[in-house]
């Protein structure tokens, strides 16, 4: 099995993932398009905790390219120096892809949070959050989403957006686990080219 080749697929998977985390974010900003909303501070509390942008999505980039790049590490060569270098990036990945655990779970918490409370919007005159104490029983009856009156259809974009960034992220967070197991165990493979220092080896 090929550990470099297998994290540069999670690594372009990753990337993929996080521009469409920072996208999905992005767009809980413009209910229905409109800025207005943004502009009175008239959104979720959730919105503002940037967990699509930066956690599923700047932070997410760094493991994305440190994966992508381990695949042109050969298997005794690290920055040049031909001692136990496939060993040494793999377990450098284990670092990037913790780091990316913590980008991808911090979004997770956020936008179940987010799913949990509710958007804020107009109800019967005053800006609320009607769904606050319903323990998530309003994703369920549709019927209670009337009590939003503005923004129109903010209901939906908040629970569609919320439950995209909760499903890429937690798609991130499995393939960084995955990535963590590939580079352990890669990394102790690598460490046998201490042992093949006169010869190519190919994990």
């Amino acid at each position: 099995m090929c550990f470099g080749k297998c994290a540069k697929c999670i690594g372009y998977f990753l990337l993929i993932l996080a521009v469409l985390s920072i996208v999905a974010n992005i767009l809980l900003y413009f209910p229905n398009g409109e800025t207005k909303y943004a502009r009175e501070a008239h959104l979720s509390r959730y919105v503002w905790f940037f967990e699509g942008i930066g956690g599923a999505g700047l932070l997410m980039l760094l493991p994305a390219f440190v994966f992508i790049g381990l695949e042109e590490e050969d298997c005794c060569g690290c920055c040049g120096h031909r001692t136990c270098g496939r060993s040494c990036a793999m377990l450098g990945s284990v670092v990037a892809a913790l780091i990316g655990v913590a980008g991808a779970g911090y979004c997770v918490i956020i936008s179940a949070l987010g799913l949990t409370e509710g958007p804020l919007c107009l109800s019967n005159g005053v800006w609320t959050y009607p769904f606050a104490g319903s323990n998530s029983n309003y994703l369920a009856d549709h019927s209670t989403w009337s009590q939003c009156t503005e923004p129109t259809n903010v209901v939906v974009w908040n629970v569609t957006l919320f439950s995209i960034l909760l499903g890429l992220s937690g798609i991130e967070v499995i393939l960084c686990v995955i990535q963590v197991i590939n580079g352990l165990i890669g990394g102790i493979c690598g460490a046998c080219c201490c042992q093949q220092k006169s010869q190519q080896y190919v994990c």
